[in-house]
């Protein structure tokens, strides 16, 4: 009787090693062919998901573009000479296109987005406080005041066009 438990178990313990070795085996290859398929799901889903992306950011630098005080003054002439409604005309078409370009912060870092945000705010404070000058008497004068503390500093729409290329550039690059 002790012969054939003996028996047995010559039979069985081989026959678990090899049980034991197949399973890992096969474990480990699930788990690698899971990762896989994981890494080609997402590697397609970039693939589709770049161009829109690019497109994301192509749209704010023609907005930071377009927000640029000496582009925005060429772009937005005043109604009237009354300094106070060419104010609120800059104003109001920043804010006008920034909005149109609202939904594109969901394909950029939240950094980027705020810095685009702070840059907008900037300028829109730039353009108020040359509103507030003692030497604007009407809309022309708040131009010419304008352009001129422009070209004394940078403006916050190049700096953060500069991050945004920045941004694209090492998104690229990943």
């Amino acid at each position: 009787m002790e012969d054939k438990i003996f028996d047995l178990l010559m039979y069985c313990v081989p026959t678990i090693i090899t049980g034991g070795i197949a399973y890992f085996f096969f474990r480990d290859h699930m788990t690698n062919e899971d990762k896989r398929r994981r890494y080609l799901l997402h590697k397609d889903a970039q693939k589709e998901a770049l161009p829109i992306r690019l497109q994301a950011y192509e749209r704010l630098s023609l907005f930071l573009e377009r927000m640029a005080p000496s582009k925005l003054l060429i772009r937005v002439s005043p109604t009237s000479s009354d300094k106070d409604d060419y104010e609120r005309l800059l104003i109001m078409s920043i804010e006008q296109e920034f909005d149109h370009n609202l939904s594109q912060q969901i394909y950029m870092s939240d950094q980027c987005w705020n810095i685009i945000i702070a840059a907008k705010n900037t300028t829109i404070q730039f353009v108020r406080k040359a509103g507030l000058s003692e030497k604007v008497t009407s809309a022309d004068k708040l131009r010419e005041v304008i352009l001129t503390e422009m070209m004394e500093q940078e403006s916050p729409s190049a700096t953060a066009l500069s991050f945004i290329k920045k941004e694209v550039s090492d998104f690229l690059n990943t």
